[in-house]
């Protein structure tokens, strides 16, 4: 459920911080650490670069040009891997084929890149993977009220979408 970027970014930033610790731990007063110093301060800039482009989406300091925000969470939206396959439940139920246009993916992808990472997390096992609050609480480990105010605020943001697409 987890894209890569949702799984490299806590990565980046305990690197960083953890290169925030050496880079404080360095002896000033000595000329060869004071290299290393210049050397970590550099690995420091260029993690937060990548952090920056990485949660935005857009690359860090442009201003203009064709960048999107998010473009990484929705490329992985379009694929819709998450979502499960209910093709045999419609089969079995109505004699129905399940069909999205690319406009009908392309909403659903903006849709989600417009959820938080916790919305998209309890939105997804209650609507599409059928868990009650409480059970996507214990999955989640927070408090099901928690997974209340997630599912609410996203239905809220689904609402908002529809109405502007209708």
């Amino acid at each position: 459920m987890l894209s890569w970027v949702d799984k490299l970014v806590p990565e980046y930033i305990e690197g960083r911080q953890d290169m925030k610790k050496r880079a404080d731990q360095v002896d000033r007063a000595n000329p060869i650490e004071m290299n290393d110093l210049k050397q970590f301060n550099s690995m420091i800039d260029s993690m937060s670069y990548s952090l920056e482009w990485m949660t935005t989406g857009r690359q860090p300091n442009t201003y203009r040009g064709v960048d999107e925000k998010a473009v990484y969470q929705r490329r992985s939206y379009e694929n819709i891997d998450l979502i499960p396959d209910i093709a045999e439940q419609l089969e079995s139920e109505v004699e129905k084929k399940l069909y999205m246009t690319k406009e009908e993916k392309i909403i659903l992808a903006d849709i989600l890149s417009s959820f938080s990472l916790r919305e998209r997390q309890c939105y997804i096992l209650h609507m599409a993977q059928g868990m009650s609050w409480s059970e996507i609480a214990d999955e989640l480990g927070v408090s099901k009220s928690t997974v209340q105010t997630h599912i609410t605020r996203a239905r809220s943001k689904v609402e908002k979408r529809i109405q502007k697409v209708v």
